[in-house]
C-alpha cells in the first residue's frame, strides 16, 4: 500500500502518523507514555489509503484493535474500513507486514480484553463511559 494517502482530520493522529513516517518507527510516538503500533487501510468511502496509530496489543504475535475512541458512543471511522476490507498493513516498531483483521465475541474477546486493558488501562473506564460493546478485532499476519 503506497498510493492515494489521505491524512486524517484529527491534528494528532495527523502527527502522530507524520512522525512514524519520518522516522520509520512506531516507537517515535507513544499515547500516555504507552507504545502504538500504525494501521494503513483502505477507507470504505474513498477507497484511499488511510493511517492510524492505534495502543499496542500483542500475544503471541497476534495484535489486537479496540474500537474504543474513548468511549465516544460512535465507533471510530477505522473500524468501519476494517469491516469494509479486513486487510491491511500493520507496522510494528520498524516492521510492517499484512494483516487480516476479524472482529472477535464471546470468550475469545473476554480473554483478550483483558490484554488490552493491560496494556492500556484507560479502555476499561471508557467502556463504562459508553452504552456500545467496544468492539476488538484481532490483526493476524496474512501469510500465517
Amino acid at each position: 500500500m503506497s498510493d492515494d494517502y489521505i491524512p486524517s482530520p484529527s491534528d494528532w493522529v495527523r502527527e502522530q502518523v507524520s512522525t512514524i513516517d519520518e522516522t520509520g518507527d512506531t516507537r517515535s510516538v507513544s499515547v500516555q507514555d504507552r507504545p502504538v503500533v500504525m494501521l494503513t487501510m483502505r477507507g470504505r468511502r474513498t477507497g484511499a489509503l488511510r493511517k492510524v496509530p492505534l495502543m499496542r496489543v500483542e500475544h503471541d504475535g497476534t495484535y489486537a484493535a479496540v474500537a474504543s475512541k474513548g468511549g465516544a458512543p460512535e465507533h471510530p471511522v477505522w473500524y468501519g474500513n476494517l469491516l469494509a476490507d479486513p486487510t491491511l498493513t500493520l507496522q510494528d516498531g520498524t516492521e510492517s507486514w499484512e494483516a487480516v483483521a476479524r472482529e472477535i465475541d464471546g470468550a475469545e474477546r473476554e480473554e483478550w480484553w483483558e490484554r488490552c486493558v493491560a496494556a492500556f488501562p484507560p479502555y476499561a473506564e471508557y467502556q463504562t463511559k459508553t452504552d456500545r460493546l467496544i468492539p476488538v478485532l484481532l490483526l493476524e499476519r496474512k501469510d500465517a
